[in-house]
Protein backbone atom coordinates (compact mmCIF):
# COMPACT_ATOMS: atom_id res chain seq x y z
CA UNK A 1 0.00 0.00 0.00
CA UNK A 2 2.88 2.35 0.89
CA UNK A 3 4.49 1.74 -2.48
CA UNK A 4 1.23 2.52 -4.25
CA UNK A 5 0.84 5.80 -2.33
CA UNK A 6 4.43 6.72 -3.14
CA UNK A 7 3.87 6.01 -6.83
CA UNK A 8 0.72 8.14 -6.88
CA UNK A 9 2.54 10.98 -5.15
CA UNK A 10 5.42 10.76 -7.62
CA UNK A 11 3.00 10.74 -10.58
CA UNK A 12 1.22 13.84 -9.27
CA UNK A 13 4.53 15.62 -8.75
CA UNK A 14 5.65 14.81 -12.29
CA UNK A 15 2.30 15.97 -13.70
CA UNK A 16 2.53 19.21 -11.75
CA UNK A 17 6.07 19.81 -12.97
CA UNK A 18 5.10 19.11 -16.57
CA UNK A 19 2.22 21.54 -16.55
CA UNK A 20 3.42 24.30 -14.23
CA UNK A 21 3.65 27.79 -15.67
CA UNK A 22 7.15 28.20 -16.99
CA UNK A 23 9.01 29.88 -19.81
CA UNK A 24 11.14 28.19 -22.43
CA UNK A 25 14.73 27.52 -21.39
CA UNK A 26 15.87 27.86 -25.00
CA UNK A 27 16.42 31.50 -26.01
CA UNK A 28 15.56 30.50 -29.59
CA UNK A 29 11.95 30.37 -28.42
CA UNK A 30 12.38 33.46 -26.32
CA UNK A 31 11.99 36.51 -28.59
CA UNK A 32 15.43 37.90 -27.85
CA UNK A 33 15.73 36.82 -24.23
CA UNK A 34 12.65 38.49 -22.78
CA UNK A 35 10.23 35.74 -21.94
CA UNK A 36 6.46 35.90 -22.41
CA UNK A 37 4.98 35.78 -18.93
CA UNK A 38 1.41 36.59 -19.89
CA UNK A 39 -0.81 36.91 -22.95
CA UNK A 40 -3.36 39.66 -23.53
CA UNK A 41 -5.91 38.22 -25.97
CA UNK A 42 -8.26 40.63 -27.74
CA UNK A 43 -11.10 39.82 -30.12
CA UNK A 44 -12.33 42.75 -32.22
CA UNK A 45 -15.49 41.15 -33.56
CA UNK A 46 -15.98 41.92 -37.25
CA UNK A 47 -12.42 43.18 -37.81
CA UNK A 48 -11.31 41.93 -41.21
CA UNK A 49 -7.71 41.68 -42.31
CA UNK A 50 -8.48 44.48 -44.77
CA UNK A 51 -9.79 46.69 -41.96
CA UNK A 52 -6.43 46.41 -40.23
CA UNK A 53 -4.58 47.09 -43.49
CA UNK A 54 -6.71 50.14 -44.27
CA UNK A 55 -6.57 51.72 -40.83
CA UNK A 56 -2.78 51.31 -40.60
CA UNK A 57 -2.25 52.64 -44.13
CA UNK A 58 -4.49 55.65 -43.46
CA UNK A 59 -2.70 56.34 -40.14
CA UNK A 60 -6.01 56.28 -38.28
CA UNK A 61 -4.94 53.43 -35.96
CA UNK A 62 -1.64 54.55 -34.38
CA UNK A 63 -1.68 51.98 -31.57
CA UNK A 64 -2.46 49.01 -33.80
CA UNK A 65 0.18 50.27 -36.23
CA UNK A 66 2.75 50.47 -33.43
CA UNK A 67 1.99 46.89 -32.37
CA UNK A 68 2.48 45.80 -35.95
CA UNK A 69 6.02 47.19 -35.95
CA UNK A 70 6.99 44.53 -33.42
CA UNK A 71 4.66 41.77 -34.46
CA UNK A 72 3.70 39.13 -36.95
CA UNK A 73 0.68 40.01 -39.10
CA UNK A 74 -1.27 37.20 -40.79
CA UNK A 75 -3.20 38.40 -43.85
CA UNK A 76 -5.11 35.20 -44.69
CA UNK A 77 -6.58 34.10 -41.40
CA UNK A 78 -9.84 32.17 -41.35
CA UNK A 79 -12.27 32.29 -38.45
CA UNK A 80 -14.48 29.32 -37.62
CA UNK A 81 -17.09 27.92 -39.99
CA UNK A 82 -19.85 28.73 -39.10
CA UNK A 83 -18.50 32.20 -38.30
CA UNK A 84 -20.80 32.87 -35.35
CA UNK A 85 -19.56 34.29 -32.03
CA UNK A 86 -19.97 31.05 -30.04
CA UNK A 87 -17.98 28.74 -32.35
CA UNK A 88 -15.67 31.65 -33.19
CA UNK A 89 -14.77 32.25 -29.56
CA UNK A 90 -14.34 28.56 -28.81
CA UNK A 91 -12.06 28.11 -31.84
CA UNK A 92 -9.72 30.80 -30.49
CA UNK A 93 -9.53 29.41 -26.94
CA UNK A 94 -9.74 25.65 -27.61
CA UNK A 95 -7.91 25.13 -30.88
CA UNK A 96 -10.87 23.20 -32.30
CA UNK A 97 -13.63 23.44 -34.88
CA UNK A 98 -17.36 22.88 -34.19
CA UNK A 99 -17.09 19.18 -35.10
CA UNK A 100 -14.82 18.66 -32.06
CA UNK A 101 -15.91 21.40 -29.67
CA UNK A 102 -19.65 20.90 -30.34
CA UNK A 103 -20.51 24.62 -30.56
CA UNK A 104 -22.28 25.41 -33.84
CA UNK A 105 -24.12 28.66 -33.06
CA UNK A 106 -25.49 30.67 -30.13
CA UNK A 107 -28.86 29.24 -31.11
CA UNK A 108 -28.67 25.71 -32.53
CA UNK A 109 -30.12 22.24 -31.88
CA UNK A 110 -29.23 19.04 -30.00
CA UNK A 111 -31.03 15.79 -30.80
CA UNK A 112 -30.47 14.34 -27.30
CA UNK A 113 -30.78 17.13 -24.73
CA UNK A 114 -34.08 18.39 -23.30
CA UNK A 115 -35.75 21.83 -23.19
CA UNK A 116 -35.27 24.23 -20.28
CA UNK A 117 -37.58 24.05 -17.29
CA UNK A 118 -39.03 27.49 -18.08
CA UNK A 119 -39.02 29.69 -21.17
CA UNK A 120 -35.86 31.67 -21.82
CA UNK A 121 -35.87 35.44 -22.09
CA UNK A 122 -35.72 35.16 -25.86
CA UNK A 123 -38.66 32.79 -26.07
CA UNK A 124 -37.32 29.24 -26.20
CA UNK A 125 -40.28 27.48 -24.54
CA UNK A 126 -39.86 25.40 -21.43
CA UNK A 127 -40.76 21.74 -21.71
CA UNK A 128 -40.58 18.22 -20.37
CA UNK A 129 -37.34 16.38 -19.74
CA UNK A 130 -37.74 12.61 -20.10
CA UNK A 131 -35.08 10.99 -17.93
CA UNK A 132 -32.70 8.54 -19.62
CA UNK A 133 -34.37 9.06 -22.97
CA UNK A 134 -33.41 10.90 -26.13
CA UNK A 135 -35.38 14.16 -26.10
CA UNK A 136 -34.21 16.76 -28.61
CA UNK A 137 -34.33 20.52 -28.20
CA UNK A 138 -33.32 23.80 -29.69
CA UNK A 139 -30.33 25.18 -27.78
CA UNK A 140 -29.60 28.72 -26.67
CA UNK A 141 -26.46 30.20 -25.12
CA UNK A 142 -26.84 33.97 -25.10
CA UNK A 143 -28.64 36.66 -23.10
CA UNK A 144 -31.90 34.69 -22.89
CA UNK A 145 -30.39 32.43 -20.21
CA UNK A 146 -30.09 35.30 -17.72
CA UNK A 147 -32.53 36.22 -14.94
CA UNK A 148 -33.23 39.60 -16.55
CA UNK A 149 -31.52 40.28 -19.85
CA UNK A 150 -32.82 43.86 -19.87
CA UNK A 151 -30.34 44.74 -17.13
CA UNK A 152 -26.64 45.33 -17.61
CA UNK A 153 -25.87 42.99 -14.70
CA UNK A 154 -28.13 40.23 -16.05
CA UNK A 155 -30.61 40.62 -13.20
CA UNK A 156 -28.58 39.13 -10.35
CA UNK A 157 -29.47 41.17 -7.27
CA UNK A 158 -26.04 40.74 -5.69
CA UNK A 159 -24.24 42.52 -8.52
CA UNK A 160 -23.75 46.27 -8.74
CA UNK A 161 -25.49 48.01 -11.62
CA UNK A 162 -22.38 47.81 -13.84
CA UNK A 163 -21.25 44.33 -12.84
CA UNK A 164 -22.11 41.09 -14.61
CA UNK A 165 -21.12 37.45 -14.56
CA UNK A 166 -22.22 33.85 -14.24
CA UNK A 167 -24.40 34.51 -11.19
CA UNK A 168 -26.87 36.14 -13.57
CA UNK A 169 -27.51 32.79 -15.30
CA UNK A 170 -30.88 31.31 -14.37
CA UNK A 171 -30.40 27.50 -14.26
CA UNK A 172 -34.11 27.01 -15.00
CA UNK A 173 -33.53 28.68 -18.39
CA UNK A 174 -30.82 26.25 -19.42
CA UNK A 175 -31.35 23.17 -21.56
CA UNK A 176 -31.11 19.93 -19.59
CA UNK A 177 -29.32 16.60 -19.80
CA UNK A 178 -31.75 13.67 -19.62
CA UNK A 179 -28.85 11.28 -18.98
CA UNK A 180 -27.73 13.25 -15.93
CA UNK A 181 -31.02 13.37 -14.02
CA UNK A 182 -32.18 16.32 -16.15
CA UNK A 183 -29.60 18.68 -14.66
CA UNK A 184 -29.11 22.06 -16.40
CA UNK A 185 -26.26 22.18 -18.91
CA UNK A 186 -24.13 25.28 -18.39
CA UNK A 187 -22.31 26.61 -21.43
CA UNK A 188 -18.87 25.60 -20.14
CA UNK A 189 -20.10 22.01 -19.75
CA UNK A 190 -21.92 22.08 -23.08
CA UNK A 191 -18.62 22.37 -24.95
CA UNK A 192 -16.79 19.07 -25.38
CA UNK A 193 -13.13 20.08 -25.08
CA UNK A 194 -10.88 21.88 -22.66
CA UNK A 195 -9.44 25.36 -23.31
CA UNK A 196 -6.33 27.43 -22.72
CA UNK A 197 -8.01 28.77 -19.58
CA UNK A 198 -8.29 25.26 -18.17
CA UNK A 199 -4.70 24.31 -19.04
CA UNK A 200 -3.26 27.55 -17.65
CA UNK A 201 -5.46 27.51 -14.54
CA UNK A 202 -4.51 23.93 -13.76
CA UNK A 203 -0.85 24.87 -14.19
CA UNK A 204 -1.24 27.47 -11.45
CA UNK A 205 -1.84 30.54 -13.63
CA UNK A 206 -4.42 33.20 -12.73
CA UNK A 207 -6.96 33.66 -15.56
CA UNK A 208 -9.49 36.32 -16.56
CA UNK A 209 -11.87 37.10 -19.44
CA UNK A 210 -14.53 39.71 -20.29
CA UNK A 211 -17.26 39.18 -22.89
CA UNK A 212 -20.76 40.19 -23.99
CA UNK A 213 -22.91 37.45 -22.39
CA UNK A 214 -22.66 35.55 -19.12
CA UNK A 215 -22.86 32.33 -21.12
CA UNK A 216 -19.53 33.11 -22.75
CA UNK A 217 -17.90 31.85 -19.58
CA UNK A 218 -17.79 28.82 -21.88
CA UNK A 219 -14.15 29.86 -22.29
CA UNK A 220 -13.55 27.95 -19.05
CA UNK A 221 -14.15 24.62 -20.75
CA UNK A 222 -15.84 21.74 -18.92
CA UNK A 223 -15.74 21.66 -15.13
CA UNK A 224 -18.61 19.28 -14.37
CA UNK A 225 -20.01 21.85 -11.93
CA UNK A 226 -22.22 24.92 -12.04
CA UNK A 227 -19.13 27.15 -11.89
CA UNK A 228 -16.66 27.97 -14.71
CA UNK A 229 -13.82 27.46 -12.27
CA UNK A 230 -11.04 27.66 -14.86
CA UNK A 231 -11.68 31.42 -15.19
CA UNK A 232 -10.69 33.17 -11.97
CA UNK A 233 -12.16 36.56 -12.92
CA UNK A 234 -15.01 36.63 -15.46
CA UNK A 235 -16.93 39.79 -16.39
CA UNK A 236 -19.92 40.13 -18.71
CA UNK A 237 -21.83 43.42 -18.84
CA UNK A 238 -24.76 42.24 -20.97
CA UNK A 239 -24.56 43.80 -24.43
CA UNK A 240 -28.21 43.10 -25.23
CA UNK A 241 -29.52 44.75 -22.07
CA UNK A 242 -31.30 48.08 -22.32
CA UNK A 243 -29.09 51.13 -22.61
CA UNK A 244 -28.59 53.14 -19.43
CA UNK A 245 -26.75 56.30 -18.46
CA UNK A 246 -23.29 55.56 -17.01
CA UNK A 247 -22.17 58.62 -15.03
CA UNK A 248 -18.42 58.99 -14.67
CA UNK A 249 -17.59 56.64 -17.55
CA UNK A 250 -15.76 58.12 -20.52
CA UNK A 251 -14.72 56.10 -23.56
CA UNK A 252 -11.16 55.96 -24.83
CA UNK A 253 -12.22 58.19 -27.73
CA UNK A 254 -13.69 60.81 -25.40
CA UNK A 255 -17.46 60.18 -25.34
CA UNK A 256 -19.04 60.88 -21.95
CA UNK A 257 -21.35 57.94 -21.20
CA UNK A 258 -23.06 60.05 -18.55
CA UNK A 259 -24.56 62.09 -21.42
CA UNK A 260 -25.90 59.04 -23.27
CA UNK A 261 -29.59 59.36 -24.13
CA UNK A 262 -30.98 55.79 -24.00
CA UNK A 263 -33.14 54.94 -27.01
CA UNK A 264 -35.14 52.22 -25.28
CA UNK A 265 -33.23 49.46 -27.03
CA UNK A 266 -30.02 47.51 -26.39
CA UNK A 267 -26.42 48.74 -26.59
CA UNK A 268 -25.92 47.44 -30.13
CA UNK A 269 -28.46 49.89 -31.58
CA UNK A 270 -26.46 53.09 -31.16
CA UNK A 271 -22.97 54.03 -32.33
CA UNK A 272 -22.02 55.71 -29.04
CA UNK A 273 -23.81 53.32 -26.69
CA UNK A 274 -21.80 50.32 -27.91
CA UNK A 275 -18.56 52.17 -27.14
CA UNK A 276 -19.79 52.67 -23.57
CA UNK A 277 -20.57 48.98 -23.16
CA UNK A 278 -17.16 48.03 -24.55
CA UNK A 279 -15.42 50.57 -22.32
CA UNK A 280 -16.71 48.75 -19.24
CA UNK A 281 -14.76 45.70 -20.41
CA UNK A 282 -11.74 47.82 -21.31
CA UNK A 283 -11.74 49.20 -17.78
CA UNK A 284 -11.89 45.65 -16.45
CA UNK A 285 -8.71 44.79 -18.37
CA UNK A 286 -7.05 47.98 -17.10
CA UNK A 287 -7.95 47.04 -13.52
CA UNK A 288 -6.50 43.57 -14.04
CA UNK A 289 -3.25 45.03 -15.39
CA UNK A 290 -3.09 47.11 -12.20
CA UNK A 291 -3.41 43.95 -10.06
CA UNK A 292 -7.10 44.37 -9.28
CA UNK A 293 -10.27 42.42 -9.98
CA UNK A 294 -12.41 43.54 -12.93
CA UNK A 295 -14.25 46.34 -11.09
CA UNK A 296 -11.10 47.35 -9.23
CA UNK A 297 -12.62 46.54 -5.84
CA UNK A 298 -10.07 43.97 -4.68
CA UNK A 299 -6.41 43.11 -5.16
CA UNK A 300 -5.61 40.19 -7.47
CA UNK A 301 -2.64 38.80 -9.41
CA UNK A 302 -2.05 40.08 -12.91
CA UNK A 303 -3.53 37.29 -15.06
CA UNK A 304 -1.36 34.95 -17.10
CA UNK A 305 -4.10 34.88 -19.74
CA UNK A 306 -6.71 37.63 -19.95
CA UNK A 307 -8.51 39.85 -22.40
CA UNK A 308 -11.86 40.82 -23.85
CA UNK A 309 -14.13 41.03 -26.84
CA UNK A 310 -14.96 44.33 -28.59
CA UNK A 311 -18.40 44.75 -30.17
CA UNK A 312 -17.94 48.29 -31.51
CA UNK A 313 -16.57 47.39 -34.95
CA UNK A 314 -19.20 44.69 -35.52
CA UNK A 315 -21.95 47.17 -34.68
CA UNK A 316 -20.25 49.81 -36.81
CA UNK A 317 -20.38 47.45 -39.78
CA UNK A 318 -23.99 46.34 -39.40
CA UNK A 319 -25.92 49.28 -38.01
CA UNK A 320 -28.22 51.72 -39.78
CA UNK A 321 -29.40 54.25 -37.18
CA UNK A 322 -31.90 55.76 -37.26
CA UNK A 323 -33.16 52.69 -39.08
CA UNK A 324 -34.07 53.30 -42.70
CA UNK A 325 -34.32 51.49 -46.01
CA UNK A 326 -31.98 54.18 -47.37
CA UNK A 327 -28.38 54.17 -46.20
CA UNK A 328 -26.46 57.45 -46.06
CA UNK A 329 -23.25 58.58 -44.39
CA UNK A 330 -25.41 60.35 -41.82
CA UNK A 331 -27.27 57.27 -40.59
CA UNK A 332 -25.09 54.34 -41.55
CA UNK A 333 -21.96 52.50 -40.59
CA UNK A 334 -20.45 49.95 -42.94
CA UNK A 335 -18.33 50.56 -45.99
CA UNK A 336 -18.35 52.89 -48.97
CA UNK A 337 -16.94 50.43 -51.50
CA UNK A 338 -15.63 46.93 -52.19
CA UNK A 339 -12.10 47.78 -51.00
CA UNK A 340 -13.39 48.33 -47.48
CA UNK A 341 -13.23 52.10 -47.11
CA UNK A 342 -15.14 52.70 -43.87
CA UNK A 343 -17.91 55.26 -43.68
CA UNK A 344 -17.32 57.94 -40.99
CA UNK A 345 -19.44 56.26 -38.31
CA UNK A 346 -17.68 52.95 -38.73
CA UNK A 347 -14.27 54.61 -38.81
CA UNK A 348 -15.11 56.19 -35.46
CA UNK A 349 -15.75 52.70 -34.02
CA UNK A 350 -12.37 51.46 -35.26
CA UNK A 351 -10.64 54.53 -33.86
CA UNK A 352 -12.32 53.96 -30.48
CA UNK A 353 -11.04 50.38 -30.38
CA UNK A 354 -7.55 51.56 -31.32
CA UNK A 355 -7.62 54.19 -28.56
CA UNK A 356 -8.83 51.59 -26.05
CA UNK A 357 -5.97 49.27 -26.98
CA UNK A 358 -3.72 52.28 -26.48
CA UNK A 359 -5.02 52.54 -22.91
CA UNK A 360 -4.08 48.90 -22.31
CA UNK A 361 -0.59 49.42 -23.75
CA UNK A 362 -0.08 52.48 -21.54
CA UNK A 363 -1.19 50.53 -18.45
CA UNK A 364 1.18 47.65 -19.25
CA UNK A 365 4.05 50.10 -19.66
CA UNK A 366 3.16 51.89 -16.43
CA UNK A 367 3.32 48.57 -14.55
CA UNK A 368 6.54 47.55 -16.37
CA UNK A 369 4.71 44.57 -17.90
CA UNK A 370 4.78 45.52 -21.57
CA UNK A 371 7.98 43.73 -22.61
CA UNK A 372 6.95 40.49 -20.94
CA UNK A 373 3.40 40.52 -22.37
CA UNK A 374 2.52 39.15 -25.80
CA UNK A 375 -0.58 40.80 -27.26
CA UNK A 376 -2.70 38.79 -29.68
CA UNK A 377 -5.45 40.58 -31.59
CA UNK A 378 -7.91 38.72 -33.79
CA UNK A 379 -11.69 38.36 -34.24
CA UNK A 380 -14.34 35.72 -33.63
CA UNK A 381 -15.81 36.51 -37.06
CA UNK A 382 -15.89 39.00 -39.90
CA UNK A 383 -19.00 40.54 -41.50
CA UNK A 384 -20.57 40.19 -44.93
CA UNK A 385 -20.84 41.90 -47.33
CA UNK A 386 -18.04 44.46 -47.31
CA UNK A 387 -19.22 45.77 -50.67
CA UNK A 388 -22.46 47.66 -49.89
CA UNK A 389 -23.70 47.02 -53.42
CA UNK A 390 -23.90 43.30 -52.72
CA UNK A 391 -26.30 43.55 -49.76
CA UNK A 392 -29.52 41.66 -50.55
CA UNK A 393 -31.86 41.04 -47.61
CA UNK A 394 -34.32 38.14 -47.70
CA UNK A 395 -37.26 38.55 -47.14
CA UNK A 396 -36.11 42.17 -47.36
CA UNK A 397 -37.26 45.49 -46.00
CA UNK A 398 -40.43 45.31 -48.06
CA UNK A 399 -40.86 41.58 -47.57
CA UNK A 400 -40.80 40.64 -51.25
CA UNK A 401 -37.16 39.65 -51.93
CA UNK A 402 -37.67 35.95 -51.34
CA UNK A 403 -38.02 33.35 -48.59
CA UNK A 404 -35.37 32.00 -46.19
CA UNK A 405 -34.73 28.24 -46.36
CA UNK A 406 -36.64 27.65 -43.13
CA UNK A 407 -39.74 29.10 -44.72
CA UNK A 408 -39.42 26.84 -47.73
CA UNK A 409 -39.02 23.54 -45.88
CA UNK A 410 -40.84 24.34 -42.65
CA UNK A 411 -42.77 21.06 -42.78
CA UNK A 412 -39.50 19.11 -42.45
CA UNK A 413 -38.43 20.83 -39.22
CA UNK A 414 -38.82 19.64 -35.60
CA UNK A 415 -42.02 20.71 -33.84
CA UNK A 416 -40.19 23.31 -31.73
CA UNK A 417 -39.81 25.51 -34.80
CA UNK A 418 -43.56 25.65 -35.36
CA UNK A 419 -44.29 26.40 -31.69
CA UNK A 420 -45.98 29.85 -31.68
CA UNK A 421 -44.28 30.63 -28.36
CA UNK A 422 -40.78 30.09 -29.77
CA UNK A 423 -39.18 33.47 -30.31
CA UNK A 424 -35.78 32.20 -31.44
CA UNK A 425 -36.35 31.02 -34.99
CA UNK A 426 -33.76 29.06 -36.96
CA UNK A 427 -30.01 29.81 -37.08
CA UNK A 428 -30.29 32.03 -40.16
CA UNK A 429 -28.12 35.11 -40.72
CA UNK A 430 -26.04 34.92 -43.88
CA UNK A 431 -26.13 31.17 -43.35
CA UNK A 432 -28.95 28.72 -42.74
CA UNK A 433 -28.25 25.69 -40.58
CA UNK A 434 -31.11 23.22 -40.66
CA UNK A 435 -31.88 20.34 -38.31
CA UNK A 436 -34.67 18.08 -39.57
CA UNK A 437 -37.28 16.20 -37.60
CA UNK A 438 -36.35 13.09 -39.59
CA UNK A 439 -32.79 12.94 -40.95
CA UNK A 440 -33.77 10.17 -43.36
CA UNK A 441 -35.71 12.80 -45.33
CA UNK A 442 -32.67 15.03 -45.92
CA UNK A 443 -32.61 14.36 -49.66
CA UNK A 444 -36.29 15.33 -49.95
CA UNK A 445 -35.68 18.59 -48.07
CA UNK A 446 -32.69 19.41 -50.26
CA UNK A 447 -34.74 18.71 -53.40
CA UNK A 448 -37.40 21.13 -52.16
CA UNK A 449 -34.74 23.80 -51.77
CA UNK A 450 -33.08 23.12 -55.10
CA UNK A 451 -36.40 23.56 -56.90
CA UNK A 452 -36.69 27.17 -55.73
CA UNK A 453 -33.03 28.21 -55.37
CA UNK A 454 -33.69 31.82 -56.39
CA UNK A 455 -36.15 32.20 -53.51
CA UNK A 456 -33.43 31.78 -50.86
CA UNK A 457 -30.57 33.45 -52.71
CA UNK A 458 -29.01 30.44 -54.44
CA UNK A 459 -25.48 29.73 -53.29
CA UNK A 460 -24.30 26.34 -52.06
CA UNK A 461 -26.02 23.54 -50.17
CA UNK A 462 -24.03 21.14 -48.00
CA UNK A 463 -25.51 17.80 -46.91
CA UNK A 464 -24.53 14.15 -46.78
CA UNK A 465 -20.98 13.52 -47.97
CA UNK A 466 -20.24 17.20 -48.64
CA UNK A 467 -21.32 18.08 -45.09
CA UNK A 468 -19.32 15.23 -43.58
CA UNK A 469 -16.08 16.70 -44.92
CA UNK A 470 -16.65 19.68 -42.61
CA UNK A 471 -18.51 18.25 -39.62
CA UNK A 472 -19.30 14.90 -38.03
CA UNK A 473 -22.15 12.97 -39.68
CA UNK A 474 -25.47 14.13 -38.18
CA UNK A 475 -27.76 11.81 -36.27
CA UNK A 476 -28.64 10.34 -32.91
CA UNK A 477 -25.80 8.57 -31.07
CA UNK A 478 -26.20 4.87 -30.38
CA UNK A 479 -25.10 5.43 -26.78
CA UNK A 480 -26.08 8.98 -25.78
CA UNK A 481 -24.43 8.80 -22.35
CA UNK A 482 -24.16 11.88 -20.15
CA UNK A 483 -23.81 15.29 -21.73
CA UNK A 484 -21.91 16.18 -23.83
CA UNK A 485 -19.28 13.81 -25.17
CA UNK A 486 -19.64 12.56 -28.70
CA UNK A 487 -20.73 8.91 -28.66
CA UNK A 488 -20.88 6.15 -31.23
CA UNK A 489 -23.15 6.88 -34.15
CA UNK A 490 -24.24 10.29 -35.40
CA UNK A 491 -23.40 13.65 -33.88
CA UNK A 492 -26.55 15.01 -32.16
CA UNK A 493 -25.50 18.61 -32.88
CA UNK A 494 -24.45 18.54 -36.53
CA UNK A 495 -27.10 20.11 -38.79
CA UNK A 496 -28.58 17.98 -41.56
CA UNK A 497 -28.28 20.78 -44.11
CA UNK A 498 -26.18 23.93 -44.32
CA UNK A 499 -27.18 26.56 -46.86
CA UNK A 500 -24.61 29.19 -47.85
CA UNK A 501 -26.41 31.77 -50.00
CA UNK A 502 -24.82 34.05 -52.57
CA UNK A 503 -22.45 36.68 -51.19
CA UNK A 504 -24.41 39.60 -49.80
CA UNK A 505 -27.60 37.69 -49.05
CA UNK A 506 -28.71 38.17 -45.45
CA UNK A 507 -31.84 36.53 -44.07
CA UNK A 508 -33.45 39.56 -42.50
CA UNK A 509 -36.24 42.07 -42.80
CA UNK A 510 -34.62 44.37 -40.25
CA UNK A 511 -34.37 48.03 -41.33
CA UNK A 512 -31.37 48.67 -39.07
CA UNK A 513 -29.18 45.90 -40.50
CA UNK A 514 -26.96 46.02 -43.59
CA UNK A 515 -24.69 43.01 -43.08
CA UNK A 516 -24.33 39.89 -40.95
CA UNK A 517 -22.01 37.01 -40.14
CA UNK A 518 -22.22 33.27 -39.62
CA UNK A 519 -21.52 32.03 -43.13
CA UNK A 520 -18.48 30.71 -44.93
CA UNK A 521 -17.88 33.69 -47.22
CA UNK A 522 -14.47 35.43 -47.33
CA UNK A 523 -15.95 38.56 -45.72
CA UNK A 524 -17.32 36.40 -42.90
CA UNK A 525 -14.14 34.48 -42.20
CA UNK A 526 -11.08 36.51 -43.22
CA UNK A 527 -10.25 38.24 -39.95
CA UNK A 528 -7.25 40.17 -38.71
CA UNK A 529 -4.60 38.36 -36.69
CA UNK A 530 -1.64 40.11 -35.12
CA UNK A 531 0.80 38.64 -32.58
CA UNK A 532 2.96 41.34 -31.02
CA UNK A 533 5.74 41.58 -28.47
CA UNK A 534 8.42 44.31 -28.20
CA UNK A 535 11.12 41.71 -28.85
CA UNK A 536 9.63 40.42 -32.09
CA UNK A 537 10.72 41.42 -35.57
CA UNK A 538 7.95 42.77 -37.78
CA UNK A 539 6.80 40.28 -40.35
CA UNK A 540 3.82 39.70 -42.64
CA UNK A 541 2.73 36.12 -43.28
CA UNK A 542 0.54 35.48 -46.31
CA UNK A 543 0.09 31.72 -45.93
CA UNK A 544 -3.32 30.47 -44.84
CA UNK A 545 -3.81 30.11 -41.09
CA UNK A 546 -6.85 29.71 -38.83
CA UNK A 547 -7.93 31.25 -35.56
CA UNK A 548 -7.83 27.75 -34.06
CA UNK A 549 -4.03 28.09 -34.15
CA UNK A 550 -4.14 30.89 -31.58
CA UNK A 551 -4.81 28.51 -28.68
CA UNK A 552 -1.81 26.20 -29.08
CA UNK A 553 0.38 29.22 -29.87
CA UNK A 554 -0.58 30.84 -26.55
CA UNK A 555 0.40 27.73 -24.63
CA UNK A 556 3.72 27.47 -26.47
CA UNK A 557 4.47 31.14 -25.77
CA UNK A 558 3.91 30.46 -22.06
CA UNK A 559 6.12 27.39 -22.05
CA UNK A 560 3.21 24.96 -21.81
CA UNK A 561 2.44 21.96 -24.00
CA UNK A 562 -0.02 22.74 -26.84
CA UNK A 563 -0.87 19.03 -26.80
CA UNK A 564 -2.57 19.55 -23.43
CA UNK A 565 -5.53 20.84 -25.46
CA UNK A 566 -8.03 18.13 -26.41
CA UNK A 567 -8.86 19.69 -29.78
CA UNK A 568 -5.21 20.15 -30.69
CA UNK A 569 -4.62 16.43 -30.21
CA UNK A 570 -7.83 15.42 -32.01
CA UNK A 571 -7.53 17.79 -34.97
CA UNK A 572 -3.76 18.20 -35.16
CA UNK A 573 -3.98 21.98 -34.86
CA UNK A 574 -0.49 23.49 -35.34
CA UNK A 575 0.98 26.59 -33.73
CA UNK A 576 1.11 29.74 -35.86
CA UNK A 577 4.08 29.92 -38.24
CA UNK A 578 6.92 32.46 -38.14
CA UNK A 579 6.82 33.09 -34.38
CA UNK A 580 9.43 30.71 -33.03
CA UNK A 581 13.01 30.75 -34.23
CA UNK A 582 13.17 26.99 -34.26
CA UNK A 583 10.28 27.06 -36.79
CA UNK A 584 8.43 24.38 -34.87
CA UNK A 585 5.18 23.48 -36.56
CA UNK A 586 4.40 20.45 -34.44
CA UNK A 587 2.45 20.39 -31.21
Amino acid sequence: MKNRVALIALSLALFSAAFSISTPANDDDDHGGRKTKRVLLISIDGMHAVDYENCVASKTCPHLAALGKTGVHYTRTSASKPSDSFPGLMAIVSGGSPRTVGAFYDVAYDRVLAPPKVATGNGLPGGICNVNQINGTQTEYEEGNEFDQSKLNGGFAGYSAIDGGVKSIDPDRLIRDPFNNCQPVYSWNFVRTNTIFGVIHHAGGYTAWSDKHAGYASVSGPTGTNQPSNVDDFYSPEVNSLQSVLPGLKTASGFDCGTLIPNGDDWTTDFDAIKCNDQLKVNAVLNQIHSRTHLGTSKAPVPVIFGMNFQAVSVGQKLIHPKSAIRTDANSGGYEDAQGTPRPKMLAEIQFVDAAIGQMIAALKHEDLFNSTTIIITAKHGQSPVDPNRFFPIPGHSGNNGTPPSGIIGSFLPAIYSDPNNGLGLAEDDISQIWLADSTRTADAVAALENVAAEFGGGQIYYGASLNTIFNPPGVPEHPGPCCKLREGGDPRTPDIVVIPNVGVVYTGNLKKQSEHGGFAWDDTNVMLLVSNPNMDARTVDSFVETTQVAPTILKLLGLDPGALDAVRLEGTPVLPALFKDREQDN
